[in-house]
């Protein structure tokens, strides 16, 4: 009796042993599963900032370079402004019988009422809004680009192809074809060679033709106006974004 109750006791003497190194051994267990978990969430995360990182700079790469082209497209519609301008300044001289040369008359009345549309590249910004424009950390830059094609770029398409006053050839062209042409004169092969001098038109003629082309001077110049502004809006964005691609450098 006293046998067995010894062995018992000494069993149950062990068996705290054996449940501590049990315990230790799933604790270990849990801590390596855990770390682990861990560990791939954090290398997961790591890739994909470090994806995001590339991507961002990749869309800013291709919206500086879209600026770049859009500089180029608005030097071409400032200097057709700049021509219809001085059209405007050639057909008052017409228009005055004073002197001119007979020699640019078909570039000065194409010039005149010449429209321009607002060429813009995009790509790099539709690009950014697809994939989220929260790509670009930088807040004061991010709020830049969207104002700028949003608001900016929103604006000069909408005065160049919408706004009334900005089709020239549509509200202007018709008058001077109507009261100047018969004055004009062409070649065997339908080309405009000159002017039958003096022209004569009427005070009212006369004034509804110089009415037009002070609106059309007007207008131009308004245009020319909003077009060196958004000038200096591209060549801040370009310097803003090459700084951040040199800091992310």
């Amino acid at each position: 009796m006293n046998n067995n109750m010894d062995s018992s006791t000494a069993s149950e003497q062990r068996q705290p042993g054996r449940n501590r190194k049990t315990m230790r051994r799933f604790a270990f267990e849990f801590l390596s599963i855990f770390i682990a978990v861990i560990s791939a969430f954090a290398l997961n995360n790591w890739n994909d900032d470090r994806r995001d990182r590339h991507t961002e700079r990749k869309l800013l790469s291709e919206i500086e370079h879209g600026l770049v082209k859009d500089k180029l497209d608005i030097e071409i519609n400032v200097g057709g402004h700049h021509a219809g301008i001085q059209a405007c300044d050639y057909w008052q001289q017409v228009i005055e019988n004073q002197p001119v040369a007979y020699d640019s008359i078909y570039y000065k009345l194409l010039n005149l009422t010449r429209d321009f549309i607002s060429i813009q590249n995009r790509a790099g910004y539709e690009s950014l809004k697809s994939k989220g424009l929260e790509l670009i950390r930088n807040d004061s830059l991010r709020v830049k680009i969207i104002t700028f094609y949003e608001y900016d770029f929103a604006t000069l398409k909408a005065l160049e192809e919408d706004y009334d006053e900005m089709q020239f050839h549509r509200n202007y062209f018709k008058d001077l074809n109507t009261l100047v042409s018969p004055f004009m004169t062409f070649d065997e092969r339908g080309n405009l060679t000159g002017m039958v001098r003096p022209v004569e038109l009427t005070k009212k003629e006369k004034n509804l033709l110089l009415l037009d082309l002070w609106k059309i001077r007007v207008n131009r110049y308004y245009a020319l106006a909003y077009y060196r502004e958004v000038n200096q809006k591209i060549d801040g964005l370009i310097e803003q974004i090459r700084s951040e691609l040199n800091d992310q450098s």
